[in-house]
C-alpha cells in the first residue's frame, strides 16, 4: 500500500505528462470494437470502447429457426463476449496508461475506468 502511495506522490509532478496519457487512451478507446458470435455464426454483435453495441447481424438461418427465445439468448451470449473482448482490450490500454506515467501495473483497475471491471 505504502509502494503505491508513493507512486501517486510521485505523479504530483506529472501532471502534464497524466493529461497526455489521459488524452491518447481516450482515443484509444473511441477505436476500440470486437465482435462476439454466438450460435456458430448465426448471431454476430459488434461493441464499442466505450461499451456501446454498434452493430448486430443475424444470418439468414438465425431466421428460420423459428425460435425467439433461443435467438434472444443468442444475441445476449454475443453482447457478453463482444464486451469482454473489449474489456480486454481496455486492460491493455489501461496498463499501458499506467506504465507510460509510472505507475505500478494494476493500479488503475481491470479496465482504467471505475464501474468497468475487468
Amino acid at each position: 500500500m505504502f509502494k503505491e502511495l508513493g507512486a501517486l506522490t510521485s505523479l504530483l509532478g506529472k501532471q502534464g505528462k497524466i493529461q497526455e496519457e489521459m488524452a491518447r487512451m481516450q482515443e484509444a478507446v473511441g477505436k476500440l470494437t470486437a465482435t462476439g458470435d454466438a450460435g456458430g455464426g448465426l448471431v454476430s454483435v459488434t461493441v464499442s470502447g466505450k461499451l456501446d453495441v454498434v452493430g448486430c447481424k443475424l444470418s439468414p438461418d438465425s431466421l428460420k429457426l423459428n425460435d425467439p427465445e433461443m435467438l434472444e439468448d443468442l444475441i445476449v451470449a454475443a453482447c457478453n463476449q463482444a464486451m469482454g473482448k473489449v474489456k480486454e482490450q481496455l486492460a491493455a490500454e489501461s496498463a499501458k496508461m499506467a506504465g507510460a506515467i509510472g505507475l505500478p501495473p494494476g493500479i488503475l483497475g481491470g479496465s482504467g475506468f471505475p464501474g468497468l471491471g475487468g
